[in-house]
């Protein structure tokens, strides 16, 4: 197939892209290579790509209207992944514009190239952080999430809506995808497995949120791969059981599905420190801090629809996971 893939410079998007060329796929990979983290780390990651049979990158803003209408006017795209986004609770609280302009703006134009141009499936990642101030365990598709804690949150909530949208009006098949807490190679420097670990390395002390009691479900990168393409080759159908007056979130009466995508066993945060501390061979020096605003205590994903529809669950255990991530770290950062 004939596929785009934006965010193709990032953590998610290389992984992905890589995947679907391997199997013989087309690839069109589009990314702005911005600054919110050191491009060299974008530019190190496409060239794991680069010259992959199948590949072509075009530098470009999904915020962009004109440039997204003339690429998928141009390249009659069969299946589209949008993987580009402004990540980052944190940072959602610091430069909000970035969210709504890549977030909101930047989806927008994608649904729309979708809509004029014969698009077979729109896939794009959502995020567990619509769960927001919700605390019944595990998360499930099927919960109401209209209590977001964060912009980032809101707009990764607003692209669901914005996609169901598109589906009821337009017959657009689209899947969501909540991504759990994602780590492993080629990660972000603004997540905690390479904050931890770099300051360990460097012998200088981490940060460690809500005096450590907090949970998270780690999900290994390659079960976050698979996932997806495996989604990517299942369009939605209308579910033919969907009642409005007791609407179910997590499917729809048009081709619409939203799928959690987790390790389905949540870890404590000192746990996870600790599994990180034996990687490497040292212990961390720890800053016990508050909760920060637009955090949430714990995150655990129920992926029973996943299980049940494209025959998938990940199951990396976090031990080899972060074995691999900390083999990875040591030789980009050199060996250290």
């Amino acid at each position: 197939m004939k596929i785009l893939v934006t965010g193709a410079a990032g953590f998610i998007g290389m992984h992905v892209a890589r995947l679907l060329l391997a199997r013989g796929d087309e690839v069109v990979g589009v990314d702005n290579l911005n600054d919110y983290y050191d491009p060299r780390l974008k530019l190190a990651r496409l060239e794991q790509i680069r010259s992959m049979p199948g590949f072509r990158f075009v530098q470009a803003d999904i915020s962009d209207r004109v440039a997204m209408e003339d690429l998928f006017a141009r390249e009659r795209f069969q299946r589209v992944v949008n993987l580009a986004a402004q990540p980052g609770v944190r940072y959602s609280l610091k430069n909000p514009h970035a969210y709504i302009q890549t977030n909101l703006v930047g989806f927008g134009n994608l649904l729309e190239g979708c809509r004029h141009n014969g698009v077979e499936h729109f896939v794009y990642a959502s995020s567990s952080s619509v769960y927001g101030a919700n605390t019944k365990m595990p998360f499930s598709v099927h919960d109401n999430v209209d209590h977001p804690v964060s912009l980032y949150a809101a707009s990764k909530k607003a692209n669901e809506l914005m996609a169901h949208t598109y589906s009821h009006l337009y017959g657009l098949p689209t899947t969501g995808l909540r991504y759990f807490t994602v780590y492993g190679p080629w990660g972000r420097p603004d997540m905690s497995p390479w904050l931890f670990t770099s300051a360990i390395l460097e012998g200088r002390p981490i940060d460690v949120f809500n005096h450590g009691r907090m949970q998270r479900d780690f999900t290994y990168i390659d079960d976050i791969a698979e996932g997806t393409v495996r989604v990517l080759d299942r369009i939605p159908e209308p579910n033919p059981d969907f009642r409005a007056d007791a609407p179910d979130p997590g499917t729809s009466y048009a081709p619409y599905r939203v799928y959690n995508i987790g390790n389905h066993q949540p870890v404590e945060l000192m746990t996870f420190i600790r599994t990180i501390e034996d990687a490497l061979g040292r212990e961390a020096q720890k800053n016990f801090l508050p909760m920060q605003p637009g955090d949430v205590v714990a995150t655990y994903a129920d992926v029973e629809d996943l299980r049940r529809d494209v025959g998938f669950e990940p199951k990396t255990p976090l031990a080899e996971g972060i074995a691999r991530w900390v083999a990875w770290y040591k030789a980009y950062r050199g060996n250290r």
